[in-house]
This record gives structure tokens, C-alpha cells and sequence, in this order.
């Protein structure tokens, strides 16, 4: 599933959303470039905090693959705008949506305003009207903190070098397609940071209250870490 209501499940009674349930949602918004570990680091604090998750760049990347599928070009605008107002989750169940080629037309259909404005509902849902007995969410994207939640209970930046990661998503894809080569990969890496911060609606930025965490020279426990002393505020109380 591409939105975990609660990663470990619901059987558990008294579990730390559960007592703060009487609160407002808390909301986590996490941002950055494409392979900075964002994915990875919104993951393992849904996890550790039993809130939900969604990967709200999935949302992207699936429609990119519904217009890929049917044959359709992702630059075409009144494909995607109406392939995006149509989008349901379980149309990409169990789709390859993370390859390469689907990753560069993910980020052309999200500068797609009309897809932008479709999706943007159902994310917004997602973060103020959590599953039941959820604390709240965290959504991990590239406009979560300036466009989708700008209100956040807190907001995180988290980047790292193209070089860095460049080599982590070479690391992720060269097994299915031993040929790509790591500057490929760097060069798809730089095309997409350039269009992501230059696109007209609601490009990548680090808003202004958002805490920067730079993952080039970090472990992924070291990250967690450091979101972690951020995040426990949140929690006490």
C-alpha cells in the first residue's frame, strides 16, 4: 500500500496515539530531492510514532505510469490534468512505479498545475483527517511544508549532495538494469533538481520554518536520530 494507516496495524490498545487522542492531529511535513532519504527517514517515523504515512510523490508517480501505460504522453497537459482528477490508489496496486522512466515523467506531470490542484485534496484529507485512532500523519513530498501543510506541527528539509544521491538511487535501480551507469543517473538526478526548483507551481524550496537535515555524510540511524529529537517535542505533554 502506498498510505500505511498505521504501520504495525491496529490490535494494539494503548499505544502513544492512542493517548493522545483527545489533541489535534499532529502533522509532519518532510521535503527535499529526489533519493535525499526522505522516503526512508517519513517511514521510520510513522513507524516509531504510529502515525500515518503517505508517500505523496507516489500519488505523482502514479499517475506518470497511467498515462505511460495507456500509451500517453505525461507533457501533455489535458491527459494528465484528467488522468490525475480521476486517480484512485487502487489503479497502481502493485505497479512498478519506481523506475527511471517513470520517475522523469512523474516530475513532468508534477509541474502540471491542473495535477497539482487534483491531488492536492486528497493529501490535504490525509494530513488533517487521519484513520481513526491515529495521532496525526507524515507526509513526505517536495511541497509539503510550503504548499500542501503549511501549517505543519513540524516541518523538515532533508537533503544531501547530487553525487550522494546519485549513488544511492544507482544502488536502488543497477540490479534491474545493469547497464545504467552511475553518472546516468547523476545527470537525471541534476535535470530533475533544476525542474523541480524552476517549475511556475509550488516549486522544491526549504520553507522557513523547516529544520534542515543534510544526509550526504549520514547514516540513516543518524538521521532518524536527529529527527527524533525534533519530533519527541511534539509528543510531550
Amino acid at each position: 500500500m502506498l498510505a500505511v494507516p498505521l504501520p504495525f496495524g491496529y490490535a494494539r490498545v494503548m499505544t502513544l496515539a492512542s493517548l493522545h487522542s483527545p489533541f489535534a492531529p499532529i502533522s509532519i511535513a518532510i521535503d527535499g530531492p529526489a533519493a535525499a532519504g526522505k522516503g526512508t527517514l517519513a517511514r521510520r517515523l510513522a513507524a516509531a510514532y504510529e502515525l500515518a504515512f503517505l508517500d505523496t510523490g507516489a500519488l505523482y508517480r502514479g499517475v506518470a505510469w497511467l498515462i505511460l501505460e495507456a500509451g500517453g504522453d505525461p507533457a501533455d497537459q489535458a491527459t494528465a490534468a484528467r488522468v490525475a482528477d480521476g486517480f484512485d490508489l487502487a489503479a497502481i496496486e502493485g505497479a512498478d512505479i519506481r523506475t527511471r522512466k517513470v520517475g522523469a515523467a512523474a516530475s513532468v506531470v508534477a509541474a502540471n498545475p491542473d495535477v497539482r490542484a487534483a491531488l492536492l485534496a486528497f493529501q490535504r484529507r490525509f494530513a488533517t483527517q487521519p484513520p481513526a485512532g491515529v495521532r496525526g500523519s507524515v507526509l513526505d513530498g517536495r511541497d509539503i511544508g510550503t504548499v500542501v501543510c503549511p501549517d505543519a506541527s513540524l516541518k523538515l528539509f532533508v537533503t544531501a549532495s547530487p553525487e550522494a544521491r546519485a549513488r544511492r538511487r544507482w544502488l536502488e535501480l543497477v540490479a534491474r538494469n545493469p547497464a545504467l551507469t552511475e553518472e546516468q543517473v547523476l545527470a537525471d538526478i541534476k535535470e530533475r533538481d533544476a525542474r523541480d526548483r524552476s517549475r511556475d507551481s509550488a516549486p522544491l524550496e526549504q520553507a522557513g520554518d523547516a529544520h534542515l537535515i543534510d544526509t550526504t555524510h549520514l547514516s540513516i540511524n543518524a538521521a532518524f536520530a536527529a529527527a527524533q529529537a525534533l519530533v519527541d517535542p511534539l509528543f510531550a505533554g
